[in-house]
């Protein structure tokens, strides 16, 4: 049994992708969540307290967010949250880690654009022609096709001066209702 759970908040830090040993592509990166409650003696909506949330994302779904996601993206994830006690020395602690089913872009807040992901042939279930015949010709005939596109991507991300700078949106907040 396992404890499921949609958080909405931005991106507090820049994703970070890895390859495992087993070939496994994992992101993770740290989403923080601010409650908005309306105060009726300043008649405006305020901030309450933040929640920050470890997120963890495993295979296709750690290559597409790693793809995608920046520091200041308004974001919703989805997945099974686990909360765990630490201690490092004299330090101890308490981690909130959530592993992502699913991970997007909060619409309420700004556009995106969808591309649907080549698929590699190291995931078990590579669709065939049957299954999406418009886009056969785009499937991935290689781990390394894949590769190409996300360092691709990185690439452009690091060229473009812009994307280091991870702007949270400037939005009136006394507007929003939340």
């Amino acid at each position: 049994m396992s404890d499921t759970i949609t958080i909405t908040g931005f991106v507090g830090t820049d994703p970070r992708h890895i390859q495992t040993a087993e070939g496994i592509s994992v992101t993770t990166f740290r989403l923080a969540s601010t409650q908005r409650k309306y105060d009726r003696s300043q008649a405006k909506w305020v901030d309450g307290d933040t929640n920050w949330y470890s997120v963890s994302a495993f295979r296709q779904l750690a290559v597409n967010a790693a793809g995608s996601l920046h520091k200041g993206d308004r974001v919703f994830v989805s997945g099974r949250l686990k909360v765990r006690d630490w201690a490092a020395g004299d330090r101890a602690g308490t981690s909130v880690d959530i592993e992502a089913d699913s991970v997007g872009h909060d619409l309420l807040w700004g556009t995106t654009s969808y591309t649907r992901s080549i698929v590699s042939s190291l995931n078990s279930t590579t669709p065939s022609a049957e299954q999406f015949p418009s886009e056969a010709a785009e499937t991935a005939s290689s781990a390394d096709e894949v590769d190409e596109t996300i360092a691709l991507s990185e690439d452009i991300r690091e060229d473009d001066p812009d994307a280091s700078a991870s702007p949270v949106p400037s939005v009136d907040k006394s507007t929003v209702p939340f």
